[in-house]
């Protein structure tokens, strides 16, 4: 058993008011350093992390993960979720939106591809069970092209 050492003073820390303060000043004026390391970094981002791709199965899978997770929701609370709606949600949607116009279209197009290119069978009068078929032949050729992209993945 290993000698109980004797306690000489109290830990000293320094209030958290100043910490706080010092962090959100270094931090707002490190956004571009971290733009451009980010930036610098994708390569190695990418490769990394189709490397860890049997890491993210086991934590996904993990024994109690999906209480680990609710808990974590109940924690952060709703109050929250509504405040960072509020300070930072709204300014940083449109600039989501204009910053993801490319990616929107990109993602979007194969699908506009298969719907343009489909002959429906006929439509028939209003009400006719029939007409739920055509909701069929959408679903199936649009599951069809996103099954194709995935390389034949499952969803």
């Amino acid at each position: 058993m290993l000698p109980v050492l004797p306690i000489v003073g109290a830990l000293k820390v320094k209030p958290i008011d100043g910490s706080t303060t010092k962090w959100r000043e270094n931090a707002g004026r490190a956004s571009a350093e971290f733009a451009t390391n980010a930036e610098a970094a994708a390569e190695s981002w990418s490769r990394n992390t189709q490397a860890a791709s049997d890491n993210f199965r086991q934590a996904v899978s993990a024994v109690g993960i999906a209480e680990r997770f609710r808990r974590g929701v109940a924690k952060a609370g709703a109050a929250k979720f509504a405040r960072k709606v509020a300070a930072v949600g709204a300014s940083r949607f449109s600039e989501g939106v204009s910053a993801a116009e490319q990616d929107y279209k990109l993602g979007a197009e194969p699908f506009y591809q298969v719907l343009a290119g489909l002959t429906l069978s006929a439509r028939k009068p209003r009400g006719d069970p029939a007409n739920y078929r055509r909701v069929e032949e959408v679903g199936k050729a649009l599951n069809a092209r996103r099954l194709a992209l995935l390389g034949g993945g499952g969803s």
